[in-house]
């Protein structure tokens, strides 16, 4: 059982976060490799090893554990090694049978809405990126846990109609965006810079946070770029808290 008890969210490390609500705490998008461990992602105009900065010494106790999506820089062999693998792990539908063959013996894939321990879980649609390069990222999700207090993380996505039907619907508290602008050579960015942070943050009346940020090579948008370009956006530091 996690020893988070308050609402909110605390940022390990790049989209790793432990997110609580009603007295529950998600693990989200374990990435717990060593600085260098991970290849560059390709083609971006930053060629270093990932991840860029080590985990920080927080208590990652958690009482399940949620995957927004399957790319190395949210979930990779590191996090397959170190969780449990009878730990309830929420997923996409589409990477369930990864998880299972990974060894994970209590897999739930969540097509609409699934519950946990009074929490609702609302998968919620994303779009990693612009045109062809996100149908080439494949599927993305977010998830909106919802208790006494309602929280949105949205996952890697850019802004689009379906981050604004989202928050129309759910109307939540707080909304966890992953930002650092993460780019290829070529083509827009596939996670939120300024210009969409900007949108949620005209769009909602929930308190914004930004994570993905500073940990991985592609992710070029930095914390103090953000904070001086933004207003009234929660850029945590790594192993931070932010309170709902």
């Amino acid at each position: 059982m996690s020893t988070n008890s308050d609402s909110g969210i605390r940022l390990v490390r790049n989209a790793t976060v432990l997110a609580t609500v009603g007295g529950t705490t998600f693990l989200v998008d374990p990435m717990f490799a060593s600085p260098g461990d991970i290849p560059p992602i390709p083609d971006t105009p930053n060629d270093r090893e990932n991840p860029l900065v080590p985990l920080p010494d927080v208590d990652l106790s958690h009482d399940a554990v949620v995957v927004t999506h399957r790319h190395r820089d949210h979930f990779n062999d590191a996090a397959k090694a170190e969780l449990d693998a009878d730990v309830p792990l929420f997923c996409q539908p589409e990477e369930s049978d990864a998880f299972v063959e990974d060894g994970f013996t209590d897999v739930r894939p969540v097509e609409t809405q699934a519950s946990f321990d009074g929490v609702t879980l609302h998968r919620t649609p994303g779009r990693h990126g612009h045109g062809q390069l996100a149908e080439e990222m494949g599927p993305v999700s977010g998830f909106v846990f919802d208790a006494d207090d309602t929280l949105y993380v949205a996952g890697d996505t850019v802004w689009y109609d379906a981050v604004r039907r989202t928050l129309d619907r759910f109307e939540p508290d707080m909304v966890v965006l992953n930002g650092g602008e993460a780019r290829f050579n070529q083509g827009e960015p596939i996670t939120m810079g300024v210009p969409d942070i900007t949108a949620v943050r005209d769009a909602t009346d929930a308190t914004v946070v930004v994570v993905h940020m500073e940990a991985i090579n592609h992710c070029l948008l930095t914390r103090d770029e953000l904070r001086s370009e933004t207003e009234n956006v929660r850029v945590p530091e790594d192993g931070e808290r932010v309170p709902l």
